[in-house]
């Protein structure tokens, strides 16, 4: 009876799940997963934001793939005050208003979910400062509220979002994304894109802690100039342009413009950057169907590089069909990936007729120099419709700035130096400085433009031209470099030339610095006591010590109090307990001198204004100059006379030796040289002969602009004169 009781309950059906509402927090969080899906998709949403904001300058810094830290840092129009509060709940757009908004919608974002989502999966910060504002504010964010009032704080013109700790609860997730360097080249990669499309905006995306950044573009009006920059001129160079354009409303109405790879460009993957209506997206339809073109045209090519910007009527797009917007659906799909299709193969098929081959020169050798000149003065044969311009004998210049012939390194005997191994990088050197340009001024600082003004309206033009077309021969001494322009010789104050191209790449790079990283964080208060010793007669007085100490508390004290200022426009970063670990990087390719540490330091906290906000920033960057600036290294020069410096000194042991020496019969021999110490001045004064040669002159030729008091006050020194030179020979 008992068993046929349990059968019974065993065939009875199972009671239904309870449905329950789920608490907001689960949905929010439940959706904030599919909306941020890896740190590349947070970074995506923020920058789409800063191009809705109407932003001509885009800073992106990463920590560990996105994971420990995302910082997007724009120059739009900011956030107002009285929105800060609903920023970052769900739902609170700027964008539209009404569903019907969709039809005609331009601006990138729309839901607002991105950053009510990353506030639950992230701890999101956010700067920001509206035009006519006196200051900017900063506010936390945790779960779509504030966590506290916005607190007023100094910053540039614009909005920097910082994002830490993406996926700190999500265990999961996070545990899925531990490849940074993965992480990292995705989101190289989308900023990339951005950049090559919105030409009239500058991008930039690096680590944290990098000295270099990885992208790095200027506004151009060129889209393969923008191609070029990012992507390497071994891509650019194999592009060809396509356009395509259909204005009948019973098929599609489309306009399309882009580059496509001829047969010269050879890859292991396609790369294909889309652009709809101004969005990043993928079309994997549009896909498929050009590379079904490439490979049955271009066999051996068929693994293209494609740029597409399609343009349609806004109510053909529904962009709201995917939780990233990643994709989105068109209206006649299918009418113009055909038409599309058809357009490339035309076009590749009549490139496919001509194919070019890159040349690449081969150094002769100095046999065979010799051989090609001899036969070129044998037989001149200029080409038909051509002549040969003589130049008269007095104005005849046989160097340039391209041929290292002219350069004093030529005439001397080279010596092995193992340390200073730079050859192989030297072109990548050059590269970088030509391609760094003046980054675009973002800070809404009226004081700021001013001393940029200043310095544009100051420029003596003889001198410009000297500094934009001369050729750098060597260094006549310390200071002085020698200068070759037209047929001229001239010395040059090296000191004075950095320290001026220095303060006025301060002011032009004004709050958008990379960063110098220190390897030990150095004290302020110690730094400020050691530059007071060295200036002090006496050093060891008590009193002096104490006094010392009291300068040294005191500055060190108003530094950390200024310390969010100089970090946010300077990259000065002084931590909590008055430690200096950050510096900016002024020029790239160059560290200054360390050792000058103490008196910058002593200069920030003794000599700078903070009420007066154009002496501030002039004194700040004239400091900055100054320490940056190629001065001559602590040590002295071991050639020639100051060997002497690095001879041991032994004691007397009788006073017949201190006569003996005093009469200079004294002989330094090999063993009484500190080997050391002037293996690390030769290494310290090559060094620095180095940046002068390949990190000043070439920065200088694209940044300087010489003051007119350059043309009296030495910096410049016309030594001779080619055309002077010649009558004094023909005399002779």
């Amino acid at each position: 009876m008992e068993m046929e009781i349990e059968a019974e309950e065993e065939q009875a059906p199972m009671e239904p799940p309870k449905i329950h509402r789920l608490d907001d927090s689960v949905v929010n969080r439940i959706a904030a997963g599919e909306v941020i899906q890896r740190p590349v998709s947070a970074v995506k949403e923020l920058v789409e934001n800063s191009l809705d904001a109407c932003s001509s300058s885009i800073n992106v810094v990463v920590k560990d793939g996105g994971l420990k830290l995302i910082q997007v840092s724009d120059d739009g129009h900011g956030i107002r005050y009285e929105d800060l509060p609903i920023l970052c709940e769900r739902h609170t757009t700027s964008k539209l208003s009404t569903f019907e908004d969709l039809q005609s919608i331009k601006s990138m974002g729309f839901r607002g979910e991105a950053l009510a989502s990353m506030t639950y999966v992230a701890h999101v910060t956010v700067t920001t400062i509206t035009k006519g504002q006196l200051h900017g504010y900063r506010v936390s964010y945790k779960d779509g509220v504030m966590e506290h009032e916005p607190k007023a704080c100094a910053t540039v013109k614009g909005t920097q979002i910082m994002v830490e700790n993406l996926f700190y609860n999500m265990t999961a997730r996070r545990k899925t994304l531990q490849n940074s360097a993965d992480d990292y080249s995705k989101i190289v990669d989308v900023l990339s894109r951005f950049a090559i499309h919105h030409m009239n905006v500058s991008f930039s995306c690096r680590k944290h802690g990098a000295a270099r950044a990885d992208v790095n573009s200027v506004a151009t009006i060129s889209r393969i100039d923008a191609i070029r920059s990012v992507y390497g001129v071994s891509v650019a160079r194999c592009l060809m342009k396509v356009e395509a354009l259909d204005k009948d409303p019973s098929s599609s109405v489309f306009q399309m413009e882009g580059f496509i790879s001829n047969s010269n460009y050879v890859a292991k993957k396609i790369t294909m950057v889309l652009f709809i209506n101004d969005r990043l997206v993928d079309c994997t339809a549009l896909k498929r169907a050009l590379e079904i073109v490439y490979a049955a045209t271009l066999p051996k090519a068929s693994k293209p590089f494609i740029y597409m910007a399609i343009i349609l009527p806004p109510e053909h797009v529904d962009v709201n069909v995917h939780p990233t917007k990643r994709e989105v659906s068109l209206l006649n799909q299918e009418i113009i990936i055909e038409k599309i299709q058809s357009v490339v193969e035309s076009r590749l098929r009549s490139s496919n007729e001509t194919q070019t081959f890159q040349e690449q020169a081969v150094k002769p050798t100095p046999s065979c120099q010799m051989v090609s000149s001899n036969d070129s003065n044998r037989n001149p044969s200029p080409s038909a419709g051509s002549k040969l311009q003589k130049v008269p004998v007095h104005k005849m210049v046989r160097t340039d700035s391209s041929d290292p012939a002219g350069r004093l390194h030529v005439y001397l005997q080279p010596e092995s130096c193992g340390h200073l191994e730079r050859n192989t990088s030297l072109t990548a050197i050059r590269s970088s400085v030509r391609q760094r340009r003046n980054p675009k001024e973002t800070a809404d600082l009226t004081s700021l433009q001013e001393l940029i003004d200043e310095i544009d309206r100051n420029c003596h033009s003889g001198l410009l031209d000297i500094v934009r077309h001369c050729t750098y021969i060597g260094m006549a001494d310390d200071v002085f470099a020698l200068l070759q322009h037209d047929t001229h010789l001239y010395l040059a104050n090296v000191v004075n030339l950095s320290k001026e191209l220095m303060y006025q790449q301060v002011l032009r790079r004004f709050a958008h610095f990379n960063a110098i990283q220190i390897s030990e964080p150095a004290p302020v208060k110690e730094l400020i006591v050691l530059a007071l010793k060295e200036g002090n007669l006496d050093p060891e007085c008590s009193e002096n010590v104490e006094l010392n100490e009291k300068i040294a508390e005191m500055n060190m004290e108003l530094l950390k109090q200024k310390a969010d200022m100089i970090e946010e426009y300077f990259c000065i970063h002084i931590d909590k307990d008055g430690n200096l670990s950050r510096l900016p990087v002024i020029l790239d390719q160059y560290t200054p001198d360390m050792d000058r540490v103490p008196e910058f330091v002593l200069c920030l906290g003794n000599d700078v204004d903070w009420e007066e906000e154009k002496k501030c920033l002039q004194v700040i960057s004239a400091a900055l100059g100054n320490f940056y600036a190629m001065h001559p290294p602590m040590l002295p020069n071991p050639s020639g006379d100051g060997l002497q410096f690095y001879q041991k000194r032994k004691p007397f042991r009788n006073p017949e030796e201190r006569l003996s020496c005093s009469t200079g019969d004294d002989v330094m021999t090999e063993n009484e040289i500190e080997h050391e110490l002037v293996a690390e001045a030769e290494t310290a004064w090559a060094q620095r002969e180095w940046s002068i040669q390949h990190v000043l002159f070439p920065s200088m030729r694209l940044f300087f602009k010489p003051p007119n008091s350059m043309a009296t006050n030495g910096t410049f020194v016309r030594v001779a004169s080619l055309e002077k030179l010649y009558r004094i020979f023909e005399r002779c």
